[in-house]
């Protein structure tokens, strides 16, 4: 009898380690979870969130608080669903080769995160995105479905497919473009319930920042990029000249700022910051073009134009704080 029932117990057990083996393949911690969204490049999405809430507060001087926070969970969510789909498809498209790629983020090839729960976790994100999504399609018309889907099409396909959009040179017109112009017509948009032609101009500095952090991304993962078949805009431009679209792209991130200022598009305290965050931007980008952009640079560049961004975001987002709480009491 007592034969019998250890033969259970340690049958038992092994059942239990071999189906934890499995629940491990299949799932991930919170962690790695985490890591396969980039929780940390969410501040992309946020920022452009916060810019076209600011915006629309200085230009209307009110928003619905319920639909500020319906837009920050489905925005947020869409983001991490896409940046769990570019996770899966880098690792089906073989770019994220551990001889080039030393990233610890990159939990599926450094860890064995099994690529189908990456794939799952994504779904997820995108369905819990939906409900939002469908709440304030009710309140604001079909022209929010409509652009959203597009965008996640985009989303899906700039890592998907047999050509995605990240293996081509317009990866930054449409990281740039859609996580900046686009969402941020968006949000104003559903803040407001009208299209404007100045939120479509003053969305632009935000578009031209995060195309630099891309291109930033992409400078530094040139031989790795390169041997998985990429055509990237560093690429075709080659490894001496791509650090210079970098540059090129925080210009006219400044010249903007300053066009949109002049027609009273942005309040005028905006010059101001502006030179000020200039002044820091320029001695960051010195410092990268210093180190150069190879893997083994990347981290520290990605830091530096990770700042660059943030202190681009505070400075607008200074603005219209000063001018709305300031300068107009």
């Amino acid at each position: 009898m007592h034969s019998i029932l250890r033969y259970k117990v340690l049958y038992y057990n092994n059942g239990v380690a071999q189906l934890s083996q499995v629940l491990y393949t299949i799932f991930m911690t919170v962690k790695q979870f985490l890591f396969i969204v980039e929780i940390r490049t969410k501040i992309v999405s946020v920022s452009t969130f916060l810019l076209a809430l600011s915006y629309t507060l200085w230009t209307t001087g009110s928003v619905p608080l319920h639909l500020v926070i319906l837009t920050f969970i489905a925005a947020l969510f869409v983001d991490m669903g896409t940046t769990g789909f570019n996770s899966y498809f880098d690792w089906y498209h073989n770019v994220d080769d551990p001889k080039f790629n030393k990233e610890d983020a990159k939990v599926i090839i450094h860890e064995g995160v099994s690529p189908g729960s990456a794939l799952i976790a994504s779904i997820a994100c995108w369905m819990v995105a939906f409900v939002p999504g469908v709440i304030i399609t009710v309140m604001r018309g079909l022209p929010v479905i409509a652009i959203g889907a597009v965008c996640l099409l985009v989303g899906f396909f700039y890592s998907a497919g047999k050509r995605p959009i990240s293996f081509t040179p317009w990866g930054e017109f449409f990281a740039g473009g859609f996580l900046g112009t686009v969402f941020f017509v968006l949000c104003n948009y559903i803040f407001t319930g009208t299209f404007s032609e100045k939120a479509f101009l003053v969305s632009l500095p935000q578009s031209f920042s995060i195309a630099a952090i891309l291109s930033t991304n992409n400078a530094c993962d040139f031989d790795g990029d390169k041997a998985a078949g990429r055509k990237t805009l560093a690429i075709l431009a080659g490894k001496k000249l791509s650090p210079y679209i970098i540059y090129t792209l925080e210009f006219l991130w400044l010249i903007s700022l300053f066009m949109l200022t002049a027609f009273k598009y942005l309040p005028g305290i905006v010059l101001p910051l502006a030179t000020i965050v200039a002044v820091i931007v320029s001695h960051e980008l010195y410092s990268m073009h210093i180190r150069g952009y190879t893997h083994a640079t990347k981290g520290p560049n990605m830091g530096s134009i990770s700042k660059i961004f943030l202190l681009e975001t505070a400075g607008i987002l200074a603005s219209f704080a000063l001018d709305f709480f300031v300068f107009r009491s």
